[in-house]
């Protein structure tokens, strides 16, 4: 198989960045197919015993089995790669197979990891309950707090872990201040940046040393498949993260990379028009909730750093009613174009109770730490009309007595 001619680095990262989420790391076969090709085989053949010996020597590249690469899977992250500005990624299964190896590859007993308050539930979990049956050390803090960065390193300190925008409270983190900091700390910065992708925010353009995604959610865009991708440097991605991914295995399947590979071609688009179509959601619900937690809005208290280091404010955002689960639950029950639904990134609209839902296993005190309460519901807007949202969201408030 030969690639497409004009595939070199030093161009594709000269593109811009629509072009590059449509082009970039394709491949092209002696078919000359204009749709990247689909590789369905865990295995592969070889001229010559020699050949064989030397790809598993790391002599020569080229495939030697889909646990360690395959070429739909490195099509796709040679492209998340040019459009992160990355040296490298590789992929995984799932958003939290990403989350877990970006960190464990890199941690060792008697280590320590700073973590924000806010992130999704899973992420939480791994740092607080995981972590600490091996050996690893953590301190948990206000992400939006710089001086809490700074007053938690220890001598073994050897992570910094947050997310930004934060999974469901919409923290916002001062980037280039946390991770400049552990860069003189001699601390890697890992940026979960699932809700805002490349397309909205470049965590390394900041000083992030690594980048995590669920590309389950925006980058894949429709709800189809599984799949995560952390992006760092070539020494990073090469000689800490792969010996961990190759002898642990949370690979990603080909045809997930594939169906993620066409939804890259249109993230730019869908992020930026479903950015304007939750503004205009997010308006509207200022008016009517108690309280909005949506960082494009100047009522948030993190707007200027969300507008300094963000494209757009992205499509996802929460709101707080005075009136608990039982409010919340009813205003979800009473909608009838927004789907309920613990997914995020879809282009269709979708509502979901964090508190019972993607953060129930946190407990009432993790919650209570995390700023997620009983009143909170989380709303992905699509791609359908505003207006729609907007009508749809009205009648429910009313039904709930909001």
């Amino acid at each position: 198989m030969k690639r497409t001619t004009g595939q070199d680095r030093s161009i594709t990262s000269k593109w811009r960045a629509a072009t590059q989420a449509v082009r970039a790391g394709t491949w092209r076969s002696e078919q000359g197919e204009t749709s990247e090709a689909l590789f369905l085989s865990s295995g592969y053949t070889y001229d010559d015993a020699e050949t064989v010996a030397a790809r598993f020597a790391g002599e020569q590249t080229g495939m030697v089995y889909s646990r360690f690469q395959n070429p739909t899977v490195q099509m796709l992250e040679e492209r998340i790669a040019v459009m992160e500005g990355a040296e490298a990624c590789r992929t995984q299964a799932s958003g939290m197979a990403a989350m877990t190896t970006a960190l464990l590859c890199q941690l060792s007993a008697g280590d320590h990891i700073v973590a924000g308050r806010a992130a999704f539930g899973s992420c939480r979990w791994i740092v607080d309950n995981l972590f600490p049956r091996f050996g690893i050390e953590k301190t948990i803090v206000d992400a939006r707090d710089n001086t809490a960065w700074e007053a938690a390193i220890r001598p073994n300190t050897k992570v910094f872990f947050f997310e930004t925008p934060a999974n469901p409270t919409m923290d916002i983190v001062d980037l280039e201040f946390v991770c400049g900091l552990a860069r003189s700390r001699g601390i890697t910065s890992v940026v979960d940046n699932a809700f805002a992708t490349a397309a909205l925010q470049r965590p390394l353009e900041f000083g992030a040393d690594v980048v995590a995604y669920s590309a389950t959610k925006l980058m894949e865009g429709q709800g189809r498949v599984m799949l995560g991708a952390v992006c760092g440097s070539a020494e990073f991605i090469n000689n800490v993260l792969m010996p961990f991914q190759r002898n642990t295995g949370p690979i990603a399947a080909p045809f997930n990379a594939w169906v993620v590979l066409k939804g890259l071609e249109t993230l730019a688009l869908r992020a930026h028009k479903q950015s304007e179509n939750a503004m205009l959601v997010a308006r509207f619900l200022e008016t009517r909730v108690p309280r909005m937690l949506h960082p494009g809005l100047p009522s948030h208290p993190q707007h200027e750093i969300a507008a300094k280091q963000m494209d757009a404010f992205g499509n996802i955002f929460s709101f707080d009613l005075d009136g608990g689960r039982a409010q919340a639950f009813a205003l979800l029950n009473a909608l009838e174009l927004i789907d309920i639904s613990n997914n995020i990134g879809d282009s269709k609209s979708l509502a979901c109770h964090p508190a019972s839902t993607t953060h129930n296993n946190m407990g009432p005190e993790g919650r209570a730490e995390a700023g997620v309460g009983d009143g909170m519901v989380r709303l992905n807007v699509g791609l359908e009309d505003p207006e729609d949202v907007i009508e749809d969201l009205d009648q429910a408030l009313r039904k709930a007595g909001v």
